[in-house]
């Protein structure tokens, strides 16, 4: 397998709502995770940093541009590779220990980072054994219901566990956009891995079959609407029920 250039490894595109998507396009969609910049008043978000095998800023000028917090949805490779590049980082305080000393289980690095997450390997190559997440120690502690301000815009946390101790989504209910990290995407769920627990999935997907969004920017897959979000929470409920 080829190596891709450094200047290709991050793609972007400007949606509506002061929202750009970031991806890393030499990773397979299902490894890939979905990279959000939130621009605000005072100050931007972004929403997870993806795998961390190229750097996010180096390569990323509109992350130098303006004071960026960095939100870890949860803490599993694929979303805090890069939260060591910033100098405010916000998590879950169920998974804070993760991001500051982050191990190769509980971050999934086992079993799913290997080779067969590439369409091309890294400009640097692949090395298996020597991947690692950089410590990113928190700045800042998130619990269910704390409203993460930008100046002129505000996003309230919601605790959705399930996928992983410390899941969160952030909702901001003026746009109705939610960003929902892994709790829900359009795509297959994970719900077997390492620290998810099924109970507290089905509690996480009642509750959003209730929130009127308008938009969900989740992280992995292409964005959808309350419909879509509707089914596919259904959907895994339906499943769930039918599970022994």
């Amino acid at each position: 397998m080829h190596r891709a250039a450094a200047e290709t490894w991050y793609e972007t595109r400007t949606l509506s709502d002061g929202v750009t998507w970031i991806h890393e396009p030499h990773i397979r969609p299902f490894y890939r995770c979905n990279i959000w910049h939130l621009r605000g008043g005072e100050r931007d978000l972004l929403v997870d940093s993806g795998s961390g095998l190229v750097s996010l800023r180096a390569r990323i000028a509109l992350l130098s541009e303006r004071p960026v917090l960095a939100v870890a949805t949860h803490t599993h490779f694929d979303h805090i590779g890069n939260h060591h590049e910033f100098a405010e980082r916000a998590v879950h305080r169920a998974e804070a220990e993760l991001l500051a000393r982050p191990d190769r289980r509980d971050t999934l690095l086992d079993p799913y980072a290997t080779s067969e997450m590439f369409e091309a390997f890294p400009p640097d190559g692949w090395d298996q054994a020597a991947y690692a997440i950089t410590p990113a120690p928190a700045t800042r502690l998130l619990e269910e219901g704390a409203v993460i301000d930008l100046g002129n815009r505000q996003l309230e946390v919601l605790h959705l566990p399930g996928h992983s101790p410390g899941s969160i989504g952030l909702w901001e209910a003026a746009t109705g956009i939610l960003f929902s990290g892994d709790t829900i995407y359009d795509g297959p769920l994970v719900d077997d891995c390492r620290g998810a627990d099924l109970t507290a999935y089905q509690r996480s997907m009642e509750r959003l079959l209730e929130l009127p969004v308008r938009v969900v920017h989740g992280g992995h897959f292409p964005s959808f609407g309350r419909q879509r979000l509707r089914a596919l929470a259904r959907a895994w409920l339906d499943e769930r029920s039918s599970r022994p």
